[in-house]
């Protein structure tokens, strides 16, 4: 996969599939554009990528649900490098509730999940024209399914728009040679559980009790997911567009 000199913007770059990309693009020769709210974090990505090519990513503080800060991802990332060819919207929020609850928790839900990913993309939208570049937006099985053994129901609605978002988005950009595919993991190891409120414990029982019902009998690895979006944003898929991977040790089929 030839991604050398290619500019590639990541959001939740900090941890996890983020930070697996990341790190997989750079030893591509790509420059990458890591996008996170902990700055220690993206750091620490940074110098593992600059390690592996010698080519200094650029990294972006930002909190995705504030409008200005998502405009500056965009601004800084063209000021720099001068072009986007890949976004990959990849950081989410995992939010918890129950319709008794009331809607605050679908706002902080779509507010991350959806809405700041319709905003970026239609900053980066022009000039992923001018490359005729692509999309890889991270979804979830949650998309797909409700989660049985988590109330995630915010957290599911949010993920379902945002299957739809990207088969919307396949069509109204693939007249202009623009490509938008989705990633929908199931259990992955990642913190991603630790951020949505679990404690180590009850995520160290929670991944155990899934991994015994999955097909595979195992959590994915961040690497894996990783992986398949760099094989979405390369020339060789490059006649896949609106479509939705599922890649979750057979998760879904439970």
């Amino acid at each position: 996969m030839d991604f050398d000199n290619k500019v590639i913007v990541i959001t939740g770059a900090s941890s996890g599939i983020g930070a697996a990309a990341a790190l997989l693009y750079a030893k591509q020769s790509a420059k990458v554009v890591l996008v996170g709210r902990n700055e220690e974090s993206l750091n620490k990505v940074a110098k593992q990528c600059e390690d592996a090519r010698g080519i200094k990513p650029l990294t972006i503080k930002a909190e995705l649900s504030h409008d200005d800060d998502v405009k500056n991802i965009v601004t800084k990332t063209i000021n720099i490098f001068g072009r986007i060819d890949v976004l990959v919207n990849n950081a989410g929020v995992g939010v918890q509730g129950s319709i008794l609850e009331g809607v605050e928790l679908l706002d902080r839900a779509i507010a991350t999940n959806l809405r700041a990913v319709y905003h970026l993309t239609s900053l980066a939208a022009p000039h992923l024209i001018k490359t005729k570049g692509n999309i890889v937006n991270v979804s979830s099985v949650a998309a797909l399914r409700p989660i049985k053994d988590v109330n995630y129901l915010p957290y599911c609605i949010s993920k379902a728009g945002l299957d739809q978002f990207t088969k919307c988005l396949a069509v109204e950009l693939g007249r202009q040679d623009v490509r938008v595919n989705s990633v929908n993991p199931g259990g992955t190891n990642t913190p991603f559980a630790e951020t949505a409120g679990f404690t180590k414990e009850q995520v160290s029982e929670l991944y155990k009790s899934r991994s015994s019902l999955y097909p595979l009998g195992k959590m994915a690895e961040s690497e894996e997911v990783a992986d398949l979006i760099l094989y979405l944003s390369s020339d060789r898929a490059r006649s896949i567009t609106g479509s939705i991977y599922v890649i979750d040790n057979g998760e879904i089929l439970v």
